[in-house]
């Protein structure tokens, strides 16, 4: 075993929309312009929160959940990619405690698991000394937790903040930045959450995230708390990485964004090269042996998306000649013949799923599932079983006679509720769920090895 010690630090929220992700950017930030080497982590499958953080940090952002990848794994991932940083802040899920069902994959789950401090955000707004109340109920539900201290948002005034903080001292708990509120300081969103980082002025939002933050958090405090984090153990992790076999495309753009790193990481390490390209603005696709679709927001583009005729004549032509194609949510959204907008209108796509998506004003899905596969498939053999999580606005409304071609029986988590998703047929999978290669290696194993036969069947 080794040792190594790393300086990290939780910033948790006592609930959704505190500000969690604004305070962990605008840290990022503030801590890269002292000089410092910075890694951040998300707790939780959210695609678009790290991305504000890569753009504060300069580096990729990774994801932290114990449902799509083993526990084991976790603290492994963690001291791979946050070693030789200067510190590592972590952005929690929700409120400090919740998770999924039995708390699985939760903020206070993860800091214990990775033995690291954290510091609680509270939304003061309309609030005074019951501040102080919440704060506590916070650090006694769970005394393994080492709640380090708090960082107050959504003040309305100096005395605002001398009160929330007199109150708090009187229960012991420290103030580590008093936030005032701020119209610079709300973040674009939409119906996924945030408005991912490209599609905004970004970089003018992150530094201003920074200004707020260095001003109105104790940073040389934060940097303390995070060094006096105890050293964690490991076992030397096997880097072998097996000799490049096959090529795999990425679809990445605005459109289709939702990738972890680490979990595109193991399909390299299995011997594939990753092509990025975008279905938005690339005429054809690059010499590949397979297809990646990953989420995002087609429905956002889908106009462009559907004038791009040759790249969906592409697609639809390698998926009918055996391509091996994985596509999550987004993506098998764009796989159908056809989606229908917000606003109602139609725009035909690439057709290889017998099947209209309907955008729809309300949220139908979210939670952790399991998907059982219902026949083999490129990336699991039938009844074998892959965890993931599904978020989704629109509807999936299968032609007639759509029987044969689900891919997958589907287990909500939280509910047990099951019910038939997703399309397989040929060398084509897709559906709603999003998973993580760390926690589905054999599927990794298996989609990088049927990408390797393709190339080998069709001579390239």
């Amino acid at each position: 075993m080794n040792k190594v010690t790393i300086p990290r630090i939780v910033i948790a929220g006592t609930q959704s929309g505190v500000g969690k992700t604004t305070i962990v950017t605008g840290l990022l930030a503030a801590l890269k312009q002292q000089g410092l080497k910075v890694q951040s982590y998300k707790v939780g499958p959210d695609y678009i929160d790290p991305g504000y953080h890569a753009l504060a940090s300069g580096q990729a952002a990774h994801n932290l959940d114990t449902w799509l990848i083993p526990p084991e794994k976790i603290q492994s991932v963690f001291i791979q990619t946050a070693r030789g940083n200067d510190i590592a802040l972590i952005e929690g899920v929700m409120g400090l405690y919740d998770g999924g069902k039995n708390g699985i994959s939760s903020t206070a789950a993860i800091a214990k698991l990775l033995d690291a401090p954290v510091i609680l955000v509270i939304d003061a707004k309309s609030m005074g000394e019951s501040a102080a109340a919440l704060v506590l109920g916070f650090k006694q539900y769970d005394p393994e937790l080492k709640l380090a201290g708090v960082i107050v948002n959504r003040l309305g005034s100096d005395s605002h903040g001398m009160i929330v903080e007199e109150a708090l001292n009187r229960i012991g708990v420290p103030v580590l930045g008093k936030i005032r509120r701020s119209d610079e300081l709300v973040t674009p969103e939409r119906h996924l959450g945030l408005t991912p980082t490209s599609e905004t002025d970004s970089i003018a939002i992150v530094e201003k995230m920074g200004f707020h933050m260095r001003r109105q958090i104790e940073l040389p405090k934060i940097s303390a708390i995070a060094r006096s984090a105890a050293p964690l153990w490991y076992e030397t992790p096997n880097k072998n990485i097996d000799k490049a076999r096959t090529r795999i495309g990425i679809a990445f753009d605005e459109a289709f964004s939702f990738y972890y790193p680490a979990s595109l990481a193991v399909l390299e390490r299995l011997g594939a090269e990753l092509v990025y390209f975008s279905p938005l603005r690339d005429r054809s696709l690059p010499l590949v042996d397979g297809l990646f679709f990953g989420g995002g927001f087609p429905e956002m583009f889908v106009r462009e998306l559907a004038e791009n005729q040759t790249m969906l004549q592409q697609i639809s032509d390698a998926g009918r000649q055996g391509m091996p194609i994985v596509a999550e949510c987004g993506g098998f959204m764009y796989l159908t013949r056809e989606m229908v907008d917000f606003s109602g209108q139609s725009f035909p796509l690439v057709g290889l799923i017998p099947g209209v998506c309907a955008m729809e004003r309300k949220l139908q899905t979210v939670g952790y599932v399991e998907a059982t596969a219902k026949s083999d498939n490129v990336v699991c053999a039938r009844g074998q079983t892959l965890r993931g999580h599904e978020f989704h606005f629109s509807t999936f409304i299968p032609d007639a006679a759509y029987d044969k071609y689900w891919a997958f029986q589907f287990k909500k988590m939280r509910t047990g509720k099951c019910y038939n998703g997703g399309f397989v047929c040929g060398n084509t999978v897709a559906s709603y769920l999003h998973m993580h290669f760390l926690g589905c290696p054999t599927a990794a194993q298996r989609f990088v090895d049927r990408c390797a036969t393709f190339c080998v069947s069709r001579g390239v």
